[in-house]
């Protein structure tokens, strides 16, 4: 079995995790805010759901702000995706439903876990937070085993 790890090449993806490391490292410089992005999922929900959960200070204070910041990556990727960086396009034949869909539970499941992977692995790592890099370590290990047992399972 012939595994390739980078089929289209590593630089994009080394562009990408500069970007996104240097944006993380402006937004706390310039403002002292940590820009994870589940917290961006709270704060939306706080537009529509009146539980006290949603209406907390911290949701209700962010969400404007959050918001911006979401639209940038939304954005962001928009303008990879039209071919703006070399001409590199990446699509899915997954039903843009269970994209929407996957990301919900995604949201919902970081919100539990008081944090997504990105924002525990980028932002919190970056600011040498503790809880952080046991939840990046959990993640990794995660991912590790999860990866070698599907790979055994599967011929």
């Amino acid at each position: 079995m012939n595994l390739v790890f980078f089929p289209l090449g590593w630089q994009h993806y080394l562009l990408g995790g500069l970007l996104i490391g240097a944006g993380a490292a402006l937004l706390f410089v310039l403002t002292g805010r940590i820009g994870g992005m589940s917290t961006v999922f709270s704060s939306t929900w706080s537009y529509l759901v009146r539980r006290p959960f949603f209406q907390q200070g911290r949701f209700v204070d962010s969400r404007g702000w959050r918001l911006v910041y979401a639209l940038g990556l939304i954005l962001g990727a928009l303008i990879w995706w039209l071919g703006f960086a070399g001409g590199v396009r990446e699509t899915t034949a997954v039903p843009v439903w269970q994209l929407l869909l996957g990301g919900f539970f995604v949201g919902y499941g970081a919100r539990l876990g008081n944090g997504c992977t990105s924002g525990h692995g980028i932002c919190g790592l970056g600011s040498l937070q503790w809880p952080s890099a046991l939840a990046v370590l959990t993640f990794l290990t995660t991912a590790f085993l999860t990866a070698n047992l599907v790979a055994w399972w599967l011929p």
